[in-house]
């Protein structure tokens, strides 16, 4: 019996879904007359609980995993700032006044 869902109509799924629901159903009185312990899903049985130790040694695996990641690769050089002498900025405020005395001599205000 091969047939593809996406042939099927919204009806016939509907039926197909009551069908599967009604076998589940009576496969479920079939163990329990039976006496054998109905199949149960994992949704039935719950979230599965883990302690606090067993937490506490995963955490501390991930930090120790963390740390040789970042451990592991080089130190950043440290780039040494440059610094301005003083006359080199007194030479370029000159140059910015001189500049915006030009400016201002023809009677503008901006660049």
């Amino acid at each position: 019996m091969s047939i593809q869902l996406s042939s099927l109509t919204a009806t016939q799924l509907r039926r197909a879904a009551d069908l599967k629901g009604k076998i589940d159903a009576l496969n479920k009185k079939l163990a329990s007359i039976f006496g054998a312990p109905a199949p149960t899903s994992a949704k039935a049985r719950g979230k599965r609980k883990m302690s606090v130790s067993a937490r506490a040694k995963i955490a501390a695996a991930q930090k120790r995993r963390w740390a040789k990641v970042k451990g592991a690769k080089p130190a950043a050089k440290a780039v040494k700032k440059r610094k301005m002498s003083a006359a080199a900025k007194a030479k370029i405020s000159a140059a910015a006044k001189a500049r915006w005395a030009k400016i201002k001599a023809k009677g503008k205000k901006s660049l």
